[in-house]
């Protein structure tokens, strides 16, 4: 297990400075699938979605030296939201002239076939953010423990196993699986925490 991690300066004025190359990789590991995710989930093919990721994060890269951060006028994962969309809008946009519907029966086909748009963008963009959130806290936690330790929390608490189960299995006391539990608990809270504050 690693040391704590160091309170480090907010990621949005770490990312300010180009040649912080860690900011911007955990920036990126954040927000790329975030961005990229909201994109295929709104129809664009993969390559599309690339793009319009690379796209959104040339804005963010241009604009945070100048961006003014103030709370009161709204969270920057709310702004980084109103970039994405507004750039799914004009993809859709230029995109349009060039689609034709057949109106054919494999085409009506495919349209029924379609689910449901979605009620509230911007609520599944925060839930989606707060899993990737977890994913990245998650792989922090991962690299810095034992693997009998994190299946024991992985299977109790993801998997919904037994402790009496885990605990065999790993070759482990159940009260040893259930620290284990409480411990990576500990420690993905305060990653996230730290995540959240950056």
């Amino acid at each position: 297990m690693g040391d704590s991690p160091i309170t480090r300066p907010s990621l949005l004025v770490r990312i300010r400075d180009m040649r912080d190359t860690q900011a911007w990789s955990q920036f990126v590991e954040i927000y790329a699938p975030l961005i990229y995710g909201f994109a295929r989930k709104h129809g664009l093919q993969d390559a599309d979605a690339s793009d319009l990721t690379q796209d959104v994060l040339r804005v963010v890269a241009k604009t945070i030296r100048g961006l003014d951060y103030d709370q009161q006028r709204g969270s920057f994962r709310g702004w980084l939201f109103t970039v994405v969309r507004n750039k799914l809008r004009n993809f859709m946009t230029r995109r349009r002239p060039y689609d034709q519907g057949t109106g054919d029966t494999g085409a009506h086909k495919l349209l029924q076939e379609q689910p449901a748009p979605e009620e509230d963008p911007a609520a599944l963009w925060d839930q989606d953010y707060e899993r990737q959130l977890f994913a990245c806290a998650a792989k922090q936690v991962r690299s810095r423990v034992q693997e009998a330790t994190w299946q024991a929390f992985w299977q109790t608490t993801v998997q919904g196993k037994n402790g009496k189960e885990v605990a065999q299995e790993l070759k482990m006391t159940v009260a040893a699986v259930y620290l284990a539990k409480s411990r990576i608990m500990a420690q993905l809270k305060a990653q996230i925490r730290q995540l959240r504050e950056e």
